[in-house]
């Protein structure tokens, strides 16, 4: 066990039983998993070679790229996402419950910035994608959490703790990203030339970000110092009621080591997948008709998102619904409160005009979700009923980004 400034304690060896790295163990332990989800997706694994040889050997073929980078993206995230879990396992529990949302939210991070950092920067689809995540997250993956555990108990319920702090972040939030677009639309065909009014917008953006980054510090700081009693007893009352305990109790562990190299594995392998799918997107949008609402707004959501959603799903599955909201909610909050605002600050270093004027419809597909979700946390009840209604909600906005043509800029840009 090492214990580092703050009092907080690492267990090296955690349950594992073992220190440093054994390959072959190392191996085993990936494959097996800790869920029925997770090993299905590592039945992907093969798509990432072909992913990676296909990239290097076939010219064109562009479609084909794009799918099998899509698909590998799947098993790298779950990676990430399993080594987070088992690192999560040797630290304190609200500071487990960072780590994985953090972890889970690496390939998001990486796809933003790939996308950012590209030859022609992909701002609409960048735009589109944050909110498309908050959105995944929010509607796909907590309804799927919801329906989950009503199938098998008649209602599941959580602690006021997550659910309220949560939908109140998630309604602040959600305001601070719109505000920029509000801004924008309501001067557009006014005294402003455009060149003058997205130079403004650019830079409300900016203030905007920093000011979230201070309000997600603020909320990390009031869940990891001043109240994490509380949410450690939430924790713990969870794991108590943990119906894979006795499973997960034999199941062999990673070790630190383990846990380390693991993560510098799937992050190399999901940065280098990223570059690959990045590449295909203009081809993809110009050759089979794939607008790019419907890019940003759910396809890379649904892939940069995978670890966190399989992880909140086998944990409504296994009865620890304030685990599965926490990852959940916690994921989303980060989405809008650290990780968009982080682009917006690595292109201003960049001197590159990424802002939070989003489209009118993303906007109000953003404010609408919210509302939903914090009308079903507000009784600190769920079933299936409420996950199956939220899934509908997200299947409609789907369809609807499916319909919903390219932006006059963007389509000028193609």
């Amino acid at each position: 066990m090492v214990r580092i400034k703050g009092g907080l304690r690492i267990r090296a060896r955690g349950d594992s039983g073992r220190s440093g790295l054994h390959p072959i163990q190392f191996c085993k332990i990936i494959w097996m998993s800790n869920s029925t989800l997770s090993r299905f997706v590592n039945i992907l694994w093969p798509f990432v070679i072909a992913a990676i040889v296909i990239h290097y050997v076939r010219e064109g073929q562009h479609v084909l790229k794009f799918s099998l980078a899509y698909v590998a993206m799947l098993p790298c995230a779950n990676l990430i996402g399993f080594a987070g879990q088992e690192l999560a396992k040797k630290i304190p529990h609200m500071l487990g419950v960072l780590v994985e949302t953090t972890v889970g939210s690496v390939v998001e991070i990486i796809l933003f910035l790939v996308l950012l950092l590209a030859h022609e920067p992909h701002y609409y689809v960048i735009q589109a994608a944050i909110l498309g995540s908050i959105l995944a997250t929010m509607l796909l993956c907590l309804g799927t959490v919801f329906f989950t555990a009503g199938i098998r108990r008649k209602e599941a319920t959580f602690d006021a703790s997550i659910s309220e702090v949560g939908s109140g972040l998630l309604l602040i939030a959600g305001l601070g990203l719109a505000i920029p677009s509000i801004f924008h639309r309501s001067l557009v065909g006014g005294e402003l030339t455009t060149e003058d009014l997205n130079e403004r917008t650019t830079r409300l953006s900016r203030i905007i970000a920093i000011l979230l980054i201070v309000a997600y510090v603020v909320f990390v700081f009031f869940q990891m110092r001043t109240h994490h009693g509380i949410y450690d007893a939430v924790f713990e009352h969870d794991e108590r009621r943990d119906e894979d305990a006795h499973k997960e109790i034999h199941r062999e562990k990673l070790t630190l080591t383990e846990c380390v190299v693991a993560l510098a594995v799937s992050i190399a392998l999901v940065t280098f997948i990223a570059i690959a799918l990045v590449q295909e997107i203009p081809y993809i949008v110009h050759e089979q008709g794939i607008s790019d609402p419907f890019m940003g707004l759910i396809l890379v959501p649904l892939v940069e998102k995978a670890a966190e959603h399989l992880t909140a799903i086998d944990e409504a599955w296994d009865n620890q619904i304030n685990f599965a909201l926490s990852h959940c909610i916690g994921s989303t909050i980060q989405t809008a409160m650290f990780n968009a605002p982080l682009v917006v600050l690595v292109a201003w270093g960049r001197g590159l005009p990424m802002d939070f004027s989003f489209e009118i419809f993303d906007v109000v597909m953003l404010l609408v979700a919210i509302v939903t979700v914090g009308n079903f946390l507000r009784d600190q009840k769920s079933d299936y009923l409420e996950g199956f209604l939220c899934i509908i909600v997200y299947a409609a906005i789907a369809v609807a980004a499916a319909f919903y043509p390219n932006p006059p800029e963007v389509m000028a840009h193609h």
